[in-house]
């Protein structure tokens, strides 16, 4: 009977401990599954492990899509990480609800330049045409019309990763522009359900926020005289001109020497705040009017492509969209 007791008393004992251990056994199983997160992204699963694709490239989200892995440091936001790298990034307005083609064009460009401020597109339709093919190349993101929460809690929670906020003249819309679009600590973007987690991953709250991408559009020439504040706006990442618009509202043609000054006020104010500057018109990617400008609406494509307009004609890709020609 002693001996009985001494077992129970034995047994309590080593029950909480067993169970401990068996808890800690199986967070390190699932941590070695998941991988570690690092700055900006998830890192991968080993090979054969559950979310890991074998190969150590792509894990598996939501209804199958393949989802990014890549190591600590690295961004899934390959349009960003070039930007970042000194390079230029090129892109395609899409303008249309139209999968097949998009996804065909994806293929090809930086990122894709989704045009809300100047079409009829809704939100249903981007988020369709990134579900089509959530990892192509290009990486996208939306010119909105304005900076609402909204807009961008909407462009964000469907899967973009950059938003693009036009005619930002002062302070108050940059701030705008940058409050939304990341997650606290750093701004406000609120959680809400969409396909952004399971097209970027289950760490996706956690490294979005290094890999979204908040560009402002400078267009007038009160947004040239107030560029310094714009840009050092936390949370802005790029300033790019608006060239079209800029040259509207200053009433001086893109030759004449006066626009060109404004121009180059506001790369150096930029370049001064620490951002990257860009222009929306890919004709200014090299040449004396560049500024070694990086970020541009259009543009080449990253292996030679092409698109094609109506009867297979090829299109300028350095020309600004149908409607806002100089």
């Amino acid at each position: 009977m002693k001996a009985l007791q001494r077992l129970t008393i034995s047994g309590a004992r080593i029950a909480p401990a067993l169970l401990a251990a068996i808890a800690v056994f199986s967070a390190v199983a699932l941590l070695a599954q998941q991988g570690t997160p690092g700055p900006a992204g998830p890192a991968p699963g080993g090979p054969g492990a559950a979310g890991g694709s074998g190969g150590g490239g792509r894990g598996f989200g939501r209804g199958g899509n393949a989802l990014p892995t890549l190591p600590p440091g690295r961004l899934y936001n390959t349009a960003k990480e070039k930007l970042l790298a000194g390079k230029q990034v090129f892109s395609f307005t899409q303008s249309t609800m139209d999968p097949a083609g998009y996804c065909e064009k994806a293929k090809h460009y930086d990122f894709t330049w989704f045009e809300m401020q100047h079409s009829t597109l809704e939100f249903r339709d981007i988020e369709a045409m990134i579900a089509a093919c959530p990892h192509v190349a290009a990486i996208p993101m939306i010119r909105l019309p304005d900076a609402q929460e909204m807009r961008i809690q909407h462009a964000t929670d469907i899967g973009c990763l950059g938003v693009i906020v036009p005619t930002v003249d002062d302070v108050d819309r940059a701030r705008e522009a940058a409050k939304w679009a990341r997650y606290p600590p750093v701004a406000r973007r609120s959680s809400g359900a969409g396909q952004a987690a399971g097209i970027w991953g289950n760490n996706y709250s956690k490294t979005v926020n290094d890999n979204m991408l908040v560009v402002v559009m400078i267009e007038t020439p009160t947004g040239v005289a107030n560029a310094f504040d714009i840009a050092s706006v936390a949370g802005v990442d790029v300033v790019i001109i608006g060239n079209n618009d800029l040259s509207v509202f200053s009433g001086f043609p893109q030759s004449d020497d006066r626009y060109q000054a404004m121009v180059k006020k506001v790369h150096d104010d930029t370049i001064r705040a620490g951002k990257i500057f860009g222009q929306a018109a890919a004709n200014y990617s090299t040449g004396p009017y560049s500024y070694d400008a990086r970020f541009f609406q259009n543009g080449k494509s990253n292996d030679g492509y092409v698109p094609q307009g109506r009867g297979g004609a090829p299109i300028n890709v350095n020309a600004p969209p149908k409607g806002e020609e100089p």
